[in-house]
């Protein structure tokens, strides 16, 4: 028994290590665009049943008083998708969704396509819609968005604006002009079977059980970048709350390190 409080703890500590690990993950993007916090979530190892012997050792019953926990481990890490809080820019290529839904991009290398709530934008050399590292941003056909800056007449990029379900006009010197290409929104049905790739970046699991499909309630605000919903005050206080959890089982741990070595003192048989 008392080994097994020894591992049961020993469990509990590699299982607290993790968690403190991931609460550092998200303090440290509390400054990330479009940053999903994430949590995780732990499962028992073994339920060892506990009974108790009632009466003589000859003619007693057991009792079954139920089942202790041999210590827990990570089951899965899940991502909460809740709403980050809108930051004004005042950068016509900075965008934010309110509501549901993910921008497409596309890596011009490997053609891979990936989804973001990072509105961060510019306009390359090109003339394309492209993220801060290089990705493309796809419209409503899944081609990169290009604006041609002449063509269009556009005297600055300010003229360049974007409607809130995703269309985009140009103020050029000769009016107002709105192009072909929108900007695509897509949600999932199951964000639980969605892949952190890295950098705010995902992509389904399973693109045949759970592919993208055009978002219905949402709202993009140009000029606006949605912020990390990682907060810094949850984060602190379960770092608290893990620290002392951890340190509750190091004192089991000492314990039971301690009893077990007044039995075998006991238990040695001496010459």
């Amino acid at each position: 028994m008392i080994t097994r409080g020894l591992e049961s703890a020993a469990n509990g500590m590699l299982s607290l290590i993790d968690m403190q690990d991931n609460i550092a993950n998200n303090l440290a993007n509390v400054n990330t665009t479009g940053y999903k916090r994430t949590a995780l979530t732990f499962k028992n190892i073994l339920d060892a049943n506990v009974y108790k012997n009632e009466g003589t050792l000859l003619d007693g019953e057991t009792k079954n008083l139920g089942t202790l926990s041999m210590g827990s481990s990570i089951q899965k890490l899940t991502y909460d998708f809740s709403q980050g809080t809108l930051m004004r820019t005042d950068n016509p290529f900075d965008l934010a969704i309110e509501g549901d839904g993910f921008f497409k991009i596309q890596d011009p290398a490997t053609k891979e396509v990936s989804y973001t709530r990072n509105g961060s934008f510019t306009l390359d050399k090109s003339n394309f819609i492209m993220t801060k590292d290089g990705g493309y941003l796809l419209d409503q056909n899944d081609q990169p968005i290009s604006i041609n800056v002449a063509e269009l007449d556009m005297d600055n990029t300010n003229q360049f604006t974007v409607t809130e379900r995703g269309q985009i006009e140009i103020n050029g010197r000769y009016g107002k002009t709105q192009i072909e290409q929108s900007i695509a929104i897509y949600d999932f049905q199951d964000k639980d079977m969605l892949f952190n790739t890295g950098g705010s970046r995902f992509i389904s699991k399973d693109m045949e059980a759970n592919p993208p499909v055009p978002a219905e309630k949402f709202v993009i605000q140009q000029g606006h970048l949605e912020a990390s919903n990682a907060n810094v005050i949850r984060e602190m206080l379960n770092t608290i709350n893990t620290s002392r959890n951890y340190e509750s089982l190091t004192k089991i741990v000492k314990s039971s390190s301690s009893t077990l070595s007044a039995a075998l003192s006991v238990g040695k048989i001496k010459v």
